[in-house]
């Protein structure tokens, strides 16, 4: 089983700020020991969401925010990665995802380069950046409800469409019923279980691992949680 593990940003990142060499090489020590377990299926960090938008869709009308974004609604159900050549490009993709999936709530935030932090240089050359657009859960997601049969297909073809490096990824999450919480507290680690009520806090990072177990699961989250030093970390299920 594939598994998300997510944390929660705060107001020190949300300002811009860039990660000690500390935080870098504890980051860098437990991804490559997780890649080394052979567990590893993905991992990224999101910059501010002043680089940020948000797209709400309804009854065929769009509506575009810049950021900075308020935390209201924070309950994902997947996202999407892309590279594009700006904002504006990233925003027309995800449009054209929601002609498909109808009335939805989305964030699209730049995916954290290593020369954003400071560590290298982009490639010569380099005229494009990656995009994360995530999802926002409804209703129907919460309840186990999934595209249809025409809603794959149109996603499919949309994605295929693409050239081979515009659509990098996507992900769907299974409802928050099959996930935990984890939350920092002067009395230690809160674990609640799912379903989840909406949280306020905007996501900062994730990673992906393959696990046998949700108990395996939960040993990597934990570990996760105090490497980066996060206030908040959800684990869910990925279709």
């Amino acid at each position: 089983m594939r598994f998300i593990i997510m944390h929660r940003t705060n107001a020190h990142w949300e300002a811009g700020a860039i990660p000690q060499p500390d935080l870098i090489a504890r980051v860098g020590t437990l991804l490559e020991r997780m890649a080394t377990a052979g567990i590893l299926r993905g991992a990224e960090g999101l910059r501010p969401s002043s680089e940020g938008v948000r797209l709400n869709f309804a009854s065929g009308a769009r509506t575009i925010t810049p950021g900075p974004l308020q935390g209201r609604d924070e309950l994902p159900s997947g996202f999407t990665i892309v590279r594009a050549r700006s904002m504006d490009e990233a925003i027309e993709w995800a449009t054209q995802q929601q002609t498909i999936l109808k009335d939805v709530e989305i964030d699209i935030r730049p995916v954290t380069e290593p020369w954003d932090i400071g560590v290298g240089d982009p490639p010569a050359g380099l005229s494009t950046r990656r995009y994360l657009i995530l999802r926002k859960a409804t209703l129907s997601t919460e309840v186990g409800d999934v595209p249809t049969p025409s809603q794959r297909s149109a996603l499919a073809r949309l994605n295929d469409q693409a050239p081979s490096d515009v659509h990098l990824a996507t992900e769907v999450m299974r409802p928050s019923r099959r996930g935990r919480r984890y939350k920092n507290s002067r009395e230690g680690i809160g674990v609640h279980d799912g379903p989840f009520t909406e949280t306020k806090e905007l996501i900062g990072g994730y990673v992906i691992v393959l696990a046998a177990s949700f108990e395996e699961a939960d040993r990597w989250a934990r570990e996760y949680m105090r490497v980066v030093n996060a206030d908040e970390v959800d684990l869910r299920e990925l279709d």
